[in-house]
């Protein structure tokens, strides 16, 4: 092969490839707005329960599970590579969200004190999943790393740092981190005023 064709070959490999609008309506999404990239090399699990907004990217790697319960994702939200969204007992990101890579949340779980089996390799009976939703506000940040365990929602505004883990609910306007995720001070509303601006822009 060429230097030109194994050029070609590495761009191949190292550029996204994402879904076509064609092909974003034929996996059977729920709804899908406008300007949504969705990586190939994704996984979505329960199409018919996910619904997204406008202006969102997906990145590779990303795994929703949603085969029941419901996701929905509100306009202006990029999901890193590495996120994983469980949203059997429903999850809404609204408008503004981002989550970094490897973030991950959960809107149910398994009994962990015994008093019932576990794993989905159990009959249903046996087992005593709990579900919780989770809501992330507009504008919440989600870091690298980060676990939101179910029910726990997070207010507008509000970011969380890297390798945290919330495991109650978080008020708005705060920056959070650490295991648990406590609030460390007031975030800016700064961003409000740029959101304005890009609304304007149309």
């Amino acid at each position: 092969m060429t230097n030109h064709g194994n050029r070609s070959k590495c761009r191949a490999a190292i550029e996204h490839s994402y879904l076509s609008e064609s092909e974003l309506l034929d996996v059977g999404i729920q709804t899908v707005g406008t300007n949504v990239r969705i990586s190939e090399a994704c996984t979505i699990m329960g199409v018919e329960n996910i619904r997204i907004g406008d202006n969102v990217i997906i990145d590779a790697g990303v795994v929703i599970n949603c085969k029941t319960g419901s996701i929905t994702i509100g306009n202006h939200v990029h999901l890193a590579s590495g996120c994983y969204l469980s949203g059997s007992g429903t999850i809404v990101l609204s408008d503004f969200c981002g989550l970094a890579s490897g973030a991950r949340i959960y809107s149910a779980t398994d009994d962990y004190m015994g008093e019932t089996l576990t794993n989905p390799t159990v009959p249903e009976e046996f087992v005593g999943v709990k579900y919780a939703p989770v809501h992330l506000g507009k504008h919440v940040i989600i870091g690298s790393g980060t676990v939101v365990l179910p029910g726990c929602s997070i207010g507008e505004g509000s970011s969380v740092g890297a390798l945290s883990l919330v495991t109650t609910a978080l008020d708005s306007w705060g920056v959070f981190c650490g295991i648990p995720a406590r609030r460390l001070k007031e975030r800016s509303r700064k961003l409000l005023e740029l959101e304005r601006l890009l609304v304007q822009r149309g």
